[in-house]
């Protein structure tokens, strides 16, 4: 008499290469967790630009390898590195998603949420005003005609906004005030 097995269930293994209805599953899936209309529209922006490039890629694994190739990519294309960083962000939280409902195993999506974002460089240059030198820079302004008034106004704008005087368009204002005179002109 022959024994029979048990029957064992397959267990569904996670995939290493997601097809595009995994990936619009776990699209819509992030989508949904995001409350902010501006977020969803950027996310889903992000998620469907490196869908399309995923897709066009000959049957690539979803891994950490992957996803630095697509940061090399958008870097290529010479991409703010605040928008690099809005759409690694969309893809790790794709990845996230693909791993919570099994689409992919928790290693690789672990992986994938370790890439690196791009660096933001830049430097403050110039001659930063002090608090007092901008106070100083205000008070220049003589706020008993229109036009003074005027210039405070633009003067306030442009501290407010992190601007340098000369780029505010008042070194004349700085130079006078420095010399003692008021400008009201």
């Amino acid at each position: 008499m022959k024994s029979k097995r048990p029957n064992k269930k397959k267990l569904g293994h996670p995939r290493r290469v997601l097809r595009l209805p995994d990936l619009d599953h776990a699209k819509t899936a992030v989508l949904n967790t995001l409350l902010s209309l501006d977020s969803q529209r950027a996310y889903r922006f992000a998620m469907d630009d490196f869908i399309a490039w995923y897709c066009s890629e000959p049957r690539l694994a979803f891994n950490k390898t992957v996803v630095l190739r697509y940061k090399l990519q958008l870097e290529s294309r010479h991409l703010a590195s605040s928008t690099i960083n809005l759409r690694l962000a969309a893809v790790r939280r794709l990845a996230y998603e693909a791993g919570d409902t099994g689409l992919l195993s928790p290693e690789l999506a672990a992986g994938i949420r370790r890439v690196k974002g791009a660096k933001r460089l830049g430097l403050r240059l110039g001659n930063w005003l002090t608090a007092k030198e901008a106070k100083a820079l205000l008070d220049c302004a003589d706020i008993q005609t229109l036009r003074g008034k005027r210039s405070r106004a633009v003067l306030a704008l442009g501290l407010g906004c992190g601007l340098q005087p000369i780029r505010a368009g008042a070194p004349d204002h700085w130079s006078s005030c420095k010399e003692g005179k008021s400008t009201g002109r």
